[in-house]
């Protein structure tokens, strides 16, 4: 027997920019973004730090979803969502947000690539602590990229640029020594802790040339270069709020994964005003 109440349950809808907002306005654990496309769909962009669950596998991961949270779920267009939204309300989802216009009309920063990437990084077993160490070294590939950089480009307003953005990411691993330090027994000095970091990727889980073939900036151009700095963040953003909902063998590196998705969310603010002043 069909149960149609599921489907006629009235659901709440907002716009892409309203959606922007609410995310903006709240932690990362009050609510879930879903994602109900397909797999193809969510690889090619989506909303950074969004759950993939496609529609027809919807019913049978309901448990995958925490009840208590507010469910923002979106699609490419809107259809889909609305049918997932009335779904979950059907189920007993009493906070339960469909956005209107899908994947489509989001005129924010999105992240690329599959559910599965960077998770390499994090396999949802690290403590705190490991998982402290991941974060900085993320911050120093990328730092270390960006130096590198000055000396292979000639405008020198994209050469101030990109040590402004290196100097940036010395402020974001000053905030991971100080969490290491609030959580740390017995920590290391600083060039100690340094010397324990190795990672050839950079934030978001992608190497620097793996960023350049997928965005391809002019190199030369300021904007360029911060539109690459913002889409590497909402990547950091995007692996942090994954990296959190997978890790459920340690609480502490889980609160620590949500913080540094919250710092991510301020950086990417960060930029966009940067951005603003160069534009």
């Amino acid at each position: 027997m069909i149960r149609w109440k599921q489907f006629l349950t009235p659901v709440k809808s907002l716009d892409a920019e309203a959606t922007r907002k609410l995310i903006d306005e709240n932690s990362e654990e009050q609510f879930t973004l879903l994602d109900v496309r397909q797999p193809g769909e969510y690889e090619h962009g989506h909303l950074p730090g969004a759950k993939l669950i496609p529609l027809p596998d919807l019913p049978d991961r309901l448990a995958e979803l925490d009840p208590e949270k507010t469910q923002i779920v979106y699609c490419a267009v809107g259809g889909r969502s609305r049918v997932a939204a009335q779904m979950l309300a059907g189920k007993g989802f009493d906070r339960v947000i469909n956005m209107s216009g899908g994947f489509k009309a989001w005129k924010d920063k999105s992240a690329i690539g599959s559910e599965t990437q960077g998770m390499s990084l994090f396999t949802g077993s690290e403590t705190a602590l490991d998982t402290l160490k991941i974060a900085y070294s993320l911050e120093q590939g990328l730092r270390e990229f960006y130096l590198a950089m000055i000396d292979k480009i000639e405008n020198e307003a994209a050469k101030k640029l990109f040590k402004q953005l290196a100097d940036i990411e010395v402020k974001h691993q000053d905030h991971i020594y100080a969490h290491y330090l609030e959580l740390a027994d017995n920590p290391a000095p600083r060039d100690k802790f340094e010397a324990e970091i190795t990672s050839d990727a950079m934030e978001g889980g992608l190497t620097s040339d793996e960023y350049a073939q997928r965005f391809n900036p002019d190199w030369e151009s300021p904007v360029d270069i911060i539109s690459l700095a913002m889409s590497i963040e909402a990547q950091a953003l995007d692996m942090y709020t994954r990296a959190a909902q997978n890790a459920d063998k340690d609480e502490d590196s889980r609160k620590v994964l949500s913080q540094i998705a919250r710092e991510e969310k301020t950086h990417l603010a960060e930029l966009g005003k940067l951005m603003d002043k160069i534009a």
